[in-house]
């Protein structure tokens, strides 16, 4: 129980919240229908963060993930408008809720809470959070993870009101990147995930740093297995959700396939690359030129926004000039690439990368994109099991334990599909020993109470147990009762409350539970 004091802390930074929020916003020109929204929706995140904290233990605090959303205002939202469902003067798509310019710092939303959020926290990334030196997964990887990234961030608005946990999952937008976006979160840590999408060191590869933590965690062999899944799973839903990019793969695959051709062939693959490499000094040699002279520089500013429809046009003359830095910049990595791939030593290297490529881009020619994604969402699950295996073998604190106890039960109940989660799709004989290693692991601690000695059981009771959505596990008692045609009932109370009441027909005959006793099952 809190004491006076915490809970005169818990006001005053509640209200300083409150206070930092409206001082930024009188300071914003977004109508007052807007400033009230988010001011609603720091309020409700403020009154249901502390469940979320138990239900998902590694996750932000409420501290950090209040000043995020501050700070993306602040920082990114230079203006935020709410507009009528299906107004005709809107710049959002047909089919979508919401429309962002990251640019002009614009967001424009129908008047949804959730969405309004979830377009909040997209404005706070970078489109690219892995370097381009990793072709075709630095597009989908990224894309990727800021989307699975934003469903996190809504999670708090959207699942928890204060009193309870709920999930609709069509309010989702994406399951299965909120999926395997939290399978990565339990098993390389939120911290990291959000250290690296929201990154300012620059010089941290973490695409690299991220590949070593799972080999370090979990063996070659499991992140191996894992990463390239996830990086199947990233690009065949980035053809599903931006089939615009098609057009753009398949030039990329005609071009791989074409140089590995000419590979077979070393002199003219030299020359061919000798002629690419003056190519590119030449465009670099113009791009320097232009960004030395202003009028040239404003020329290249006309000419561009002639080209581009009314939402992407440029700003200013300053950010076309960082535009065409980071585009020179990209020039000049390739050019160095292929000083690289002229080098004896870099070629059967940098010929073993294409041929990866060009099989991750054979994914083009998938006929059934959805099935191709089941599949492949099935088969991360199984890995994700085994390294979660491996985590319970680590563990020895009875904190840490509980806290594997609150991942499994939240990760049993998250959306595969719109219609169905993690225990109606992943076969028992899979999850099974893994939560029975996990109980065994919790008595032995004496984290959990050693309610009985047989096995099946014990994992029959918390089978139902995980699919409960009570807020705090450690609250639940239990109660096993029989009726007159001998069919016992498993009852579960939250707080001395009568919470659920299911058959157990996994039991029979004579059972080592006392009938009709109330067990707490946390020690």
């Amino acid at each position: 129980m809190q004491t006076k004091k915490e809970n005169l802390i818990n006001k005053i930074v509640k209200k300083d919240f409150n206070n930092e929020l409206e001082t930024i916003l009188e300071h914003k020109k977004f109508e007052e229908n807007v400033k009230s929204t988010l001011l609603s929706i720091l309020y409700k995140i403020e009154t249901a963060y502390k469940d979320i904290q138990i239900v998902k233990p590694d996750t932000l605090t409420k501290e950090e993930y209040i000043q995020k959303f501050i700070w993306i205002i602040q920082q990114h939202c230079s203006s935020i408008k709410i507009v009528r469902m299906n107004s005709e003067s809107s710049n959002i798509p047909p089919n979508a809720t919401f429309f962002i310019d990251k640019q002009k710092k614009l967001i424009e939303c129908y008047p949804i809470e959730r969405k309004i959020l979830y377009a909040i926290s997209k404005m706070g990334k970078k489109e690219r959070i892995i370097k381009s030196n990793y072709f075709l997964i630095d597009t989908a990887l990224s894309d990727f993870l800021n989307i699975g990234n934003s469903l996190d961030f809504v999670e708090p608005l959207r699942d928890f009101n204060g009193y309870s946990w709920t999930t609709l999952f069509t309010e989702i937008e994406s399951t299965t990147h909120n999926l395997i976006y939290q399978n990565l979160r339990m098993l390389v840590g939120n911290k990291f995930l959000n250290n690296w999408i929201y990154h300012k060191e620059t010089l941290i590869d973490y695409y690299s740093l991220f590949i070593e933590t799972l080999s370090n965690r979990y063996g070659k062999k499991q992140s191996e297995k894992l990463i390239e899944t996830l990086i199947i799973i990233a690009i065949l839903l980035e053809l599903k959700f931006s089939p615009e990019k098609i057009k753009i793969y398949k030039q990329d695959k005609k071009r791989i396939e074409e140089e590995l051709i000419s590979m077979q062939d070393k002199q003219k693959y030299t020359e061919t690359i000798t002629k690419e490499k003056t190519q590119l000094a030449k465009e670099i040699k113009e791009f320097d030129k232009i960004l030395s002279n202003k009028d040239l520089l404003q020329n290249e500013y006309i000419k561009r926004n002639e080209k581009l429809p009314l939402d992407k046009k440029i700003f200013s003359m300053r950010v076309l000039s960082d535009i065409m830095i980071r585009e020179r910049e990209e020039l000049y990595k390739k050019l160095q690439n292929l000083n690289d791939n002229l080098n004896p030593k870099n070629f059967i290297t940098h010929k073993k990368d294409l041929e990866k490529q060009y099989k991750y881009l054979s994914i083009l020619d998938i006929e059934d994109i959805d099935k191709e994604i089941n599949d492949n969402v099935i088969k991360f699950q199984k890995i994700f099991l085994k390294c979660f295996s491996m985590q319970i073998d680590e563990q020895i604190s009875k904190q840490d334990i509980l806290s594997l106890i609150y991942q499994m039960r939240y990760y049993i109940q998250l959306p595969v599909t719109r219609e169905k989660q993690i225990f109606e799709i992943i076969p028992e004989k899979l999850i099974k020993p893994i939560i029975q290693k996990l109980l065994s692991k919790a008595e032995n601690e004496k984290v959990i109470q050693k309610i009985t000695k047989d096995d099946e059981i014990l994992y029959n009771i918390w089978k139902y147990i995980f699919k409960l959505r009570a807020i705090k596990l450690e609250d639940l008692a239990i109660k096993i009762t029989k009726d007159k045609q001998q069919q016992y009932f498993l009852q579960i109370f939250d707080e001395d409350l009568f919470e659920e009441k299911v058959p157990m027909k996994e039991l029979q005959g004579e059972i080592d539970l006392k009938l009709n006793k109330k067990i707490k099952i946390f020690e």
